[in-house]
Parts: structure tokens; sequence; C-alpha cells
């Protein structure tokens, strides 16, 4: 929470400058940034039979990964569907975000 708190400063901040927004664009440039900034990737929409292992899989050919985690529900032990991949280079990110959006990984008999 506090970082949200500290971006959104900075973003008031960098708008109240008025060298954060271009006119062709309405977003501020601190926010773009950001984006730009990252080389950890949300994936959205798992199977619930994808796990650790085949979510770093799915993944190693764009480039080294760091670590790729499901994320599971604390009460059933079961995955909550998405999960996280770290990749040790921000354009590896990109490159695998742009290939792997709204690709199926695989499919499970557990669905």
């Amino acid at each position: 929470m506090a970082f949200c708190n500290k971006l959104g400063g900075l973003l008031r901040q960098s708008i109240s400058t008025g060298n954060a927004v271009s006119a062709n664009s309405p977003t501020p440039a601190m926010l773009n940034a950001i984006r730009c900034m990252s080389s950890k990737l949300f994936v959205g929409g798992l199977s619930w039979g994808t796990d650790d292992q085949s979510l770093k899989e799915a993944f190693t050919s764009f480039g080294d990964v760091v670590d790729a985690k499901v994320i599971i529900d604390r009460d059933s032990g079961r995955s909550r569907g998405f999960g996280f991949v770290n990749f040790s280079d921000e354009d590896c990110a990109k490159e695998a975000m742009n290939a792997m959006d709204g690709q199926i990984l695989s499919q499970s008999e557990d669905d």
C-alpha cells in the first residue's frame, strides 16, 4: 500500500509540473516508464493443473526465467488460476508477453 501511495504522489507531482503528459497521449510518461521497467509478468487464466514447473517450462524459450510461481489458495490448496513469471531481462519479458498473450499453455484433465 505504501508503494501505491508513493507512486500516486509521484504521478501527481509529474502531472502538475506539466512534463509528463504529451499532446498525443493522455497517459503520464512516468506510468509508461513503470510499465516498461518490469521483467515480471502476470499470467492469468491458467488451468487448475498448472504448477510452478510447467509454468516455467512454458516460458523458458523466451529467455532466462528466474522463477515462476502459480498462486495457490491457502484454504483449498488449489491453484487460483494465475501466476507470475520473472525473467532476468526486460526484453525477454516483453517478447514473452507479446508472443504468449492470449495463448493456451496446455490442456489438463483437471479442468
